[in-house]
């Protein structure tokens, strides 16, 4: 099942692909529209060994993104802001996820890198700013101010770096998503064929979600490293979203729901929770979602044509299997 083998990337293991996990844990988080609390709290326990596991910039591109949330785990929140400056500086100048309780408990530990970047906030409350300036004398009448007034300016600079750095990447992606239709000639998205859907099915009966994954990819017409972030949202949500987008038959999708995700056979009266998820689901809504995937997936992999599983080259293609995929990933 996903939920397992996500689990298992979780066990520290030479050459899983860590950052890969990481930003797909935080890209499924972001597509909850309102988490739960057992979505905010399956989210804490999966983020932070990920996080502890990844590389020094899956770590900041992760906490970038999450710096964008509305609504975080209140533990999350804490261990990312009391992470080190060059990494929280973003998340602690930006994030609308961090409480007013949060941020007081973070000053009262601060270093003056930490509260410095909470002074650049837009939404300082009063109470904040007492404490801020509170916390300025007391640098000073310890005669720490002079000592680490170098310090606090690199932090500043540094979380307005990064500031800027975000804020010209969210500019570059926009103008490439207002391209992509002239530029990149991507093709709509068109309802999955039965052929696709039956190899769905067949593969989640037998538990081979790395063939599922590659069927995934053709049926979106896809990469493989799309499908596969797809399939590594353990709410099931992502997914559900590509079926109804798919139009893929209703019992078909629930079953395979079903098979990936045990969670989705827990029922509200006489109705399953899959059937539930994809019942509140609007097709239009759906679609516009996975083609800002698709468009964000082509975009990354410079638009690499790919060959699908039922075009005149399938056997080449069936051959080469995930590996040239990946390569494209």
């Amino acid at each position: 099942m996903v939920g397992d083998r996500f689990r298992e990337l979780e066990k520290p293991q030479a050459g899983r692909p860590k950052d890969i996990v990481l930003m797909a844990t935080v890209s499924g988080f972001e597509s909850l529209a309102r988490p739960s609390r057992s979505n905010l709290k399956q989210f804490h326990e999966l983020f932070v060994p990920l996080y502890l596991a990844s590389s020094d910039e899956a770590r900041r591109q992760a906490v970038a993104a999450l710096s964008q949330c509305a609504v975080l785990p209140e533990p999350t929140s804490l261990f990312i802001a009391r992470e080190p400056i060059a990494i929280a500086a973003i998340f602690l100048t930006r994030s609308q996820a961090l409480s007013q309780r949060v941020l007081l408990e973070i000053l009262r530990e601060a270093s003056p890198d930490h509260a410095r970047a909470i002074e650049r906030r837009d939404d300082l409350s009063p109470q904040l700013i007492e404490a801020l300036v509170g916390l300025h004398q007391t640098h000073r009448s310890r005669g720490t101010h002079n000592a680490s007034s170098e310090a606090v300016a690199a932090a500043a600079a540094e979380a307005d770096r990064q500031v800027r750095e975000e804020e010209l990447r969210d500019e570059i992606k926009a103008l490439a998503r207002a391209q992509m239709p002239q530029d990149a000639g991507i093709v709509p998205l068109a309802p999955v064929e039965d052929a696709h859907m039956a190899l769905i099915v067949r593969f989640a009966r037998a538990g081979e979600t790395g063939m599922l994954g590659v069927v995934l990819a053709d049926a979106l017409d896809a990469s493989q490293w799309l499908s596969e972030r797809i399939l590594l949202d353990v709410s099931g949500q992502q997914l559900a979203t590509a079926f109804v987008a798919l139009d893929a038959p209703r019992a078909d999708s629930s079953y395979v729901l079903l098979r990936l995700y045990p969670h989705l056979a827990q029922a509200s009266g006489s109705v399953r929770r899959a059937d539930l998820v994809l019942s509140g689901l609007d097709r239009s809504a759906c679609i516009e979602r996975v083609e800002s995937w698709r468009r964000a997936d082509a975009y990354t992999h410079s638009l690499q044509p790919q060959t699908a599983a039922n075009s005149d080259t399938g056997d080449e293609h069936r051959d080469n299997g995930a590996g040239n995929r990946a390569l494209r990933a």
